[in-house]
């Protein structure tokens, strides 16, 4: 795994924790953050931008998404004082480095598949 993408302790840790729900885990943080990538494509408030960038760092925090928590705490500064033209780059970002470490979770999973 990529170390400044995702931070292997942290999953180490859950996966010792859940057991058996840690694929359960992945499965939902994967779907739910292909959701939240999408609805900040469609966002068409900064508010609304900055409150899903909140609840997406959260998520990517408790995953060891590292980068993902970076981008998201970005967003969710910037989006009180930046047009949401000016935040286009920036949500760009955060759909790419989702779809960076999509397959390292997906990876993950296959790797514990009970």
């Amino acid at each position: 795994m990529a170390v400044d993408h995702l931070d292997k302790d942290v999953l180490t840790h859950l996966r010792d924790v859940m057991e058996g729900e840690y694929r359960t885990l992945l499965d939902t943080f994967l779907e739910d953050s292909q959701e939240r990538v999408e609805a900040l494509r469609k966002a068409r408030d900064t508010k609304v931008l900055g409150e899903i960038a909140h609840s997406f760092k959260g998520s990517s925090s408790n995953l060891g998404a590292v980068r993902l928590v970076e981008l998201c705490h970005r967003l969710e500064t910037e989006a009180a004082n930046q047009s949401l033209q000016a935040l286009e780059p920036l949500v760009d970002e955060i759909g790419d480095e989702f779809a960076f470490v999509r397959p390292l979770y997906e990876l993950e999973r296959q790797r514990y598949p009970f």
